[in-house]
C-alpha cells in the first residue's frame, strides 16, 4: 500500500511538470486556431497606437527591453559559464557542479530549439502583414511549416525565449535551494512576460508565438532534468517516462 501511494504521488508530480502543462498548451493553441485571438490582440494593439506600431523603435521597448535584455541574458549565461569552470577550482561550488551545468546546457538548447523552429517557420510577424502597414497576406497557421524565402520565421518567438531558457534555474533551486524555487519561476515568468509582451507592442510578435516559446522552453528544462538533478522531482519524471515507454513497447534504454 505504502509503495503504490509512493508510485502514485511520483506519477502525479510528473504528470503535474509534463502532461499537463501540455494538454494546456494544446488546449490553448487549438484555440487560436479556430478563433482569431491572435489578430483581435494584435487589431486592438495596433489601433490603441494609432494605426502602427509606434511603439516598434521606441527607446523603451527597443534599447531597453529588446537590446537591454539581450546584453543582460547573455550576461547570466557568462555567469553560470563562469561558475561552471570556478567548481573545478573552489571546493564550495563543486556540489553545485552538475546543478550549473544542467542550467547551462538547458538554457542553450532552448535557445537552440526555439531558433531552429523560427527558420521552418513560414509564420510571419504582424509587423509584415498587409492589415498592420506591411506588404504580406495573413496565411495563419497553414504557413506554420510552409518554407519561404520571402518571409515568416517569426514562430515561435525568439525575445522571450531568452528569458523562458531559464526555466532550469527552477530545478536547480528546487534541488539546492527550495526555500527560493518559487522566485526563481517568478522571476523567470516575469521576464518572460516582459520580453513577450514588449514583443507584441512592437509588432514584432502574435501572442500565440509566445505561448509556443514557453511552453517549449519548460518541457526542455523538465526532460533534461533528470540527466543533471537528483531528487524526488526529477526521479518521478524518469519513472513516468520509463512507464510511459514501458506501455507503448519502446525498449529502455
Amino acid at each position: 500500500m505504502i509503495k503504490n501511494t509512493v508510485t502514485n504521488s511520483k506519477q502525479l508530480d510528473a504528470r503535474n511538470l509534463l502532461l499537463w502543462p501540455t494538454l494546456g498548451y494544446f488546449c490553448l493553441m487549438l484555440c487560436f486556431v479556430l478563433l482569431p485571438l491572435d489578430r483581435w490582440l494584435a487589431d486592438s494593439i495596433f489601433s490603441w497606437e494609432g494605426g502602427e506600431w509606434a511603439l516598434r523603435d521606441a527607446w523603451l521597448t527597443t534599447a531597453i527591453i529588446h537590446e537591454g535584455g539581450r546584453r543582460l541574458v547573455l550576461l547570466i549565461l557568462m555567469l553560470v559559464f563562469f561558475l561552471v569552470a570556478a567548481s573545478y577550482c573552489l571546493p564550495a561550488l563543486k556540489p553545485y557542479r552538475r546543478g550549473l551545468y544542467y542550467i547551462l546546457l538547458s538554457a542553450i538548447v532552448s535557445e537552440v530549439v526555439v531558433n531552429l523552429l523560427k527558420t521552418v517557420s513560414g509564420i510571419d510577424c504582424p509587423w509584415d502583414l498587409k492589415n498592420y502597414g506591411g506588404d504580406r497576406i495573413y496565411a495563419g497557421w497553414s504557413a506554420l511549416f510552409s518554407l519561404s524565402d520571402s518571409g515568416g520565421n517569426c514562430f515561435p518567438a525568439g525575445h522571450a525565449s531568452a528569458a523562458y531558457a531559464w526555466f532550469g534555474v527552477y530545478f536547480f533551486t528546487l534541488h539546492h535551494f527550495p526555500r527560493w524555487r518559487r522566485t526563481a519561476i517568478a522571476t523567470v515568468i516575469f521576464f518572460g512576460l516582459v520580453f513577450g509582451i514588449s514583443q507584441q507592442l512592437r509588432g514584432a510578435h502574435f501572442l500565440s508565438h509566445d505561448l509556443a516559446t514557453a511552453w517549449i522552453c519548460w518541457m526542455t528544462a523538465v526532460l533534461m532534468a533528470p540527466f543533471f538533478l537528483a531528487s524526488n522531482t526529477t526521479a518521478s519524471i524518469t519513472h513516468y517516462i520509463s512507464d510511459r515507454c514501458k506501455s507503448k513497447g519502446v525498449p529502455e534504454a
